[in-house]
């Protein structure tokens, strides 16, 4: 496995440093060759993909059943780029576990959003989903729109704030759909960073399905944000496939994609945590959300810390700071969706 991780990163640097990238020169790299580095991007992506599945049946195969299933999230919303007929759903590969010690009484459920503007649902969740399985939580993980892994189309699919979260809240419609064990009465959502965008908007979009809602260093503001970070950014949203024009052009458009400026339609119980060390997420984006939440009297549960271990993956990495984090985290889900086990970090010092 190591061996195969190496090729990958050797076919990175390949992308980066060899002849598809080109050298540049005063005139840049021409358009041809740009776009031929980005095919090769997206043919590597892939492949790590691939190799990424593989560790995951490594590292959950000893205490849950892993189902890769495609389920389909609503058509695009711009249908021009795509090989497809107009209209069709857009296919959401996603991947289902389920405790190897179920009993026989339905069981709760957690829908976890990977973070990322282009990511994927990777092994670095691993320590967590354990932790969940270990609890007793059917886990479901779409790889929404805009996801790696799964070719240039899929990637271009990006709706950023917009139909991805939907493809969120198809997982868990499947979920309850074909999974017998699941109660769909006690279903949570959560993420962070971007995926924490999707579980807001799953909490303020679909209030009726889901019984509570996490959200870790979440981005909630566009506006705020194409505000403090660089123009390299910037282009990704500003891109023909994506919302394709700049926020100064759109606001509207937006805050529309933005959590924050939805904070009027929460209805169930939400915990957010986040640090003002996060050096990918500015505090003004967390404070905005806090005080939108707080103008229309929505009561929620907040941890902001001054300087936590581990900046903006301080919950997700495997420090005592992190361990105490999720242990409250696993508390308040525990409250709202009663799982069978006991918290794994329970007392955790």
């Amino acid at each position: 496995m190591d061996d195969i991780e190496e090729l990958v990163a050797r076919l990175r640097e390949a992308v980066e440093d060899g002849p598809a990238g080109g050298s540049r020169n005063g005139d840049g790299d021409d358009e041809e060759r740009v776009l031929e580095r980005r095919g090769i991007e997206h043919e590597v992506d892939v492949l790590e993909r691939r190799i990424d599945d593989l560790m995951w049946y490594q590292r959950t195969s000893d205490v849950a059943d892993l189902q890769q299933v495609t389920i389909v999230g609503p058509p695009p919303a711009n249908d021009q780029r795509r090989r497809e007929k107009p209209g069709n759903h857009v296919r959401v590969p996603t991947y289902v576990f389920t405790p190897h010690d179920a009993g026989p009484e339905p069981a709760p459920a957690l829908v976890l959003a990977h973070g990322g503007v282009h990511a994927n649902f990777d092994t670095m969740y691993a320590n967590v989903v354990r932790e969940m399985l270990a609890q007793g939580y059917v886990v479901i993980a779409p790889e929404y729109r805009g996801s790696t892994g799964y070719g240039k189309d899929h990637y271009e699919l990006i709706d950023y704030g917009g139909r991805e979260v939907e493809d969120t809240y198809a997982a868990r419609e499947w979920l309850v759909e074909h999974h017998d064990g699941v109660d769909e009465e006690r279903v949570g959502v959560l993420g962070w960073s971007h995926g924490g965008l999707h579980a807001l908007f799953n909490a303020f979009l679909h209030p009726e399905g889901y019984a509570c809602a996490f959200a870790g260093v979440p981005v909630t503001d566009l506006v705020a944000r194409m505000g403090y970070t660089d123009q390299a950014y910037r282009d990704l949203y500003e891109a023909d496939y994506h919302v394709g024009k700049a926020a100064w052009e759109d606001p509207d458009e937006y805050r529309d994609r933005s959590p924050a400026w939805h904070a009027s339609k929460l209805e169930i119980p939400l915990r957010v945590h986040a640090t003002r060390n996060d050096g990918d997420l500015n505090e003004l984006e967390v404070d905005r959300l806090a005080e939108a939440l707080r103008a229309h009297d929505k009561e929620f549960e907040f941890e902001f810390h001054d300087e936590a271990p581990g900046a903006h993956f301080f919950e997700r990495i495997d420090t005592a700071f992190a361990k105490r984090s999720r242990e409250r985290l696993y508390d308040f889900l525990a409250r709202h969706l009663s799982p069978p086990g006991e918290n794994p970090l329970e007392g955790w010092n």
